[in-house]
């Protein structure tokens, strides 16, 4: 006979989702300044297929909706980062955000990437488009593990390759900018509308 003596699950990737109280004033607000940047500029190309993706740190916008937006992120990645950690001591550290916003109309989606040289990636969701069935609107994140595959027989969740969901409006999400993920194409008639960004620390040098 046997007994468990101990049980383990090694190497973990945290995914966290927040709800920004109060948000639709907030969208409403990101919205309008969306629409003024997209006068101004035509995008760049990233990951974002058939959608506009804006140029530069919209962190570093001083529009009041930016800057509160801003404040959100800051807090979860704080929050998470102490989670994973509860002695991190982020006055030891230097925080830059570097965000983005995404605006993909029908039949766009963001190809499957990763944040290279951040730590935590985040989005949050400014408008998400009401759908009964199917994958428009859904973030799906791949497990980095190699040899999955082989595993899938067993059934267990444990193993699962990937892992989709649909955030709602407010939403704000944070991974590890490691984890490859990728945005299921828009299938409705109106436009999902989001802003991820990177979060990267850097030690303060000692005086």
């Amino acid at each position: 006979m046997i007994h468990q003596t101990k049980y383990q699950k090694l190497f973990s990737t945290p995914v966290i989702r927040f709800k920004v109280q109060d948000c639709a004033v907030l969208n409403a607000a990101l919205l309008m300044e969306g629409e003024r940047l997209r006068e101004a500029s035509p995008g760049v190309s990233k990951s974002n297929r058939g959608g506009w993706h804006s140029e530069g740190n919209l962190f570093e916008n001083d529009a009041p909706s930016i800057q509160r937006l801003r404040d959100a992120a800051q807090s979860a990645v704080l929050q998470l980062t102490s989670k994973v950690n509860e002695n991190f001591d982020h006055e030891n550290f230097h925080l830059k955000l570097f965000a983005w916003m995404n605006a993909n109309p029908t039949g766009g989606y963001n190809a499957p990437h990763t944040h290279p040289g951040a730590h935590w990636s985040g989005v949050y969701y400014v408008a998400q488009p009401d759908v009964e069935e199917g994958s428009s609107g859904m973030i799906e994140f791949l497990d980095p593990r190699s040899d999955l595959q082989h595993w899938k027989i067993l059934g267990a969740g444990a193993f699962q390759t990937k892992k989709s969901f649909r955030p709602s409006v407010g939403e704000l999400i944070l991974f590890p900018s490691y984890l490859v993920h990728w945005v299921h194409p828009n299938q409705s008639d109106e436009e999902r509308v989001s802003i991820a960004f990177n979060a990267t620390f850097r030690r303060k040098a000692k005086s």
